[in-house]
Order: C-alpha cells, then sequence, then structure tokens
C-alpha cells in the first residue's frame, strides 16, 4: 500500500524502516478500521468528561490508536523493545509529510512527553493541554480517514 505515499513520505517510511523503528508486515485493513473506530468512539466521549487529565489520556490513546491504524493500513507495525510510542510518532510525521496533517504528527510526541509526565510524575493537566490533545487526535483522525479512503481505491 506503498503507492498512497508520496514519495516523500515513502522516503521517509522506508529510512524507519532502515533505521528498524518499524517492520513490514501484511496490510491489515480490518485492523486498521478497528483502530479507527475505537479513536473515533474515544474521541467522540471526550466532551463528557470534566477531569482534563482524563482528557488528555484519552486523546493521547486515540492519538495513538491513529498511528497504530496507519501503520496496519500501509503494512508496517513498530519493532519490538521499547520506543514502540516514540516511534508511532516518527511514523506519523513521516506518513503526514506535505498533508494538513503534518503539525499534529509533529505535535504527537511532545503529547507523548506530557502524557510521560502524567502518567509517571502526576503532572498536573491543564484545560488547554488536554484541548490541544484533542484537537491533535481530531486531525490525525481525519487524515487517517483519507488514507483508508485512498487505500480502498
Amino acid at each position: 500500500m506503498t503507492a498512497i505515499l508520496t514519495e516523500e513520505q515513502a522516503v521517509a517510511v522506508a529510512s524507519l524502516v532502515t533505521a528498524n523503528r518499524i517492520t513490514h508486515v501484511p496490510v491489515d485493513i480490518g485492523k486498521a478500521r478497528r483502530f479507527v473506530t475505537m479513536a473515533s468512539d474515544a474521541l467522540g466521549e471526550i466532551a463528557n468528561l470534566g477531569s482534563q487529565s482524563v482528557r488528555y489520556d484519552i486523546a493521547y490513546n486515540a492519538a495513538h490508536d491513529i498511528g497504530e491504524a496507519l501503520l496496519a493500513a500501509l503494512g508496517y507495525r513498530t519493532s519490538s523493545g521499547a520506543g514502540q510510542h516514540a516511534a508511532v510518532g516518527l511514523f506519523l510525521e513521516a506518513v503526514c509529510k506535505g498533508t494538513d496533517a503534518v503539525e499534529a504528527a509533529q505535535r504527537f510526541d511532545r503529547l507523548r512527553n506530557t502524557r510521560n509526565q502524567l502518567r509517571y510524575a502526576a503532572a498536573p493537566i491543564g484545560r488547554a493541554q488536554a484541548d490541544l490533545a484533542t484537537t491533535t487526535a481530531a486531525s490525525l483522525l481525519a487524515y487517517a480517514h483519507e488514507v483508508m479512503d485512498r487505500s480502498d481505491s
């Protein structure tokens, strides 16, 4: 399915394979669709939540699910070992190059770092951070729908 990537995107993805951050696997559109559905469902629930840290965590997980969806749709998975969430972020940046979603993809790593602070240091999360995480995940979700539509063609 790499034919649906631009040359710039394909080169960036190939460099992640070479660096052993991601690995080729068979394309799994069913898995990709399930991850997109999970992300969409999660984002649909965020407005019902009052806790900023819970909103943030759910939005981050939705953004991560989008990365997993795109990996599956394009025939990749993260390589085994430490740094898999970071590899998802690098993959998002690679496949979003030259698109409207590139800024959201670039924010993923910052979201990941903040999520780690939330998870491991009980760092406080404000409304603006939760809103940015939600907006980021929504932008990535919109892009994932575009990619899935192209893969269906």
